[in-house]
């Protein structure tokens, strides 16, 4: 613990899965946290827990975000900076990973995923960046997915948002270079989740959410002058 001491981090998608255990690892490393979610009850049991497991020694907060709405994100970073200090860290975790062919006509679901996977970042990326580029500090973490590195038959719109993602952080990457402000981009493999299932896939162990909450902590806890832009983590 203490290598994020006195940092605010915000955490979107925190109330389950991947986005839960990323704030879990970064309080327990010290910083402050501003979970995220649309579902406030899940959200809150997250803040139990960062409270139980680190004593209480660092801030969490639950904010009921719905990231496909730009102005809920806009307020997600006020309150987090008025609460907890300025925002030194922003994990843009939250997704949606619905059926994604064309041939199935659905667009409806095309249209969940293009809003929080595609506009949701971008929301989030403007809603604390300003204020990191006026300090000249601050990490920003994209949650991508291998499916933004490969498109299976039944992937294709979930794989294009992912591409997506994984555009905006290399462009972002370039368009920060020496203003202090660092961008990652983390794109897990299939790890065991309420969505996905029971542990096992195509006979391969998956990934656990600790194992990407790791990958998280390990860039932002880097030295100022390193920049860990691409980390792709997959099961063996």
């Amino acid at each position: 613990m203490n290598k994020l001491q006195g940092k605010t981090a915000i955490v979107t998608g925190a109330s389950t899965g991947i986005g839960a255990t990323i704030a879990k690892e970064l309080a327990l490393e010290g910083a402050n946290v501003a979970l995220a979610a649309r579902r406030l009850d899940k959200l809150n049991e997250v803040k139990s827990e960062i409270t139980d497991i680190t004593n209480g020694e660092v801030k969490v907060m639950s904010v009921q975000v719905d990231m496909s709405n730009r102005e809920d994100v806009n307020q997600l970073a006020e309150k987090a900076q008025a609460e907890l200090g300025d925002v030194d860290i922003f994990v843009n975790n939250a997704g949606q990973m619905l059926a994604g062919t064309v041939r199935s006509g659905k667009v409806e679901e095309w249209d969940k995923m293009v809003d929080v996977n595609i506009k949701g970042v971008l929301y989030g990326i403007d809603a604390v960046l300003p204020s990191m580029l006026s300090r000249s500090t601050g990490h920003l973490i994209n949650v991508a997915s291998v499916s933004g590195l490969e498109v299976t038959k039944t992937s294709t719109v979930y794989s294009a948002t992912k591409h997506a993602v994984r555009a905006i952080s290399m462009g972002l990457e370039k368009e920060l270079a020496r203003t202090g402000v660092r961008m990652t981009n983390i794109s897990p493999g299939m790890v065991d989740t309420d969505l996905v299932g029971n542990g096992a896939w195509n006979d391969r162990k998956m990934l656990e959410t600790k194992d990407i909450a790791k990958a998280v902590v390990y860039a932002v806890t880097q030295p100022d002058y390193v920049n860990v832009n691409e980390v792709t983590v997959r099961p063996v």
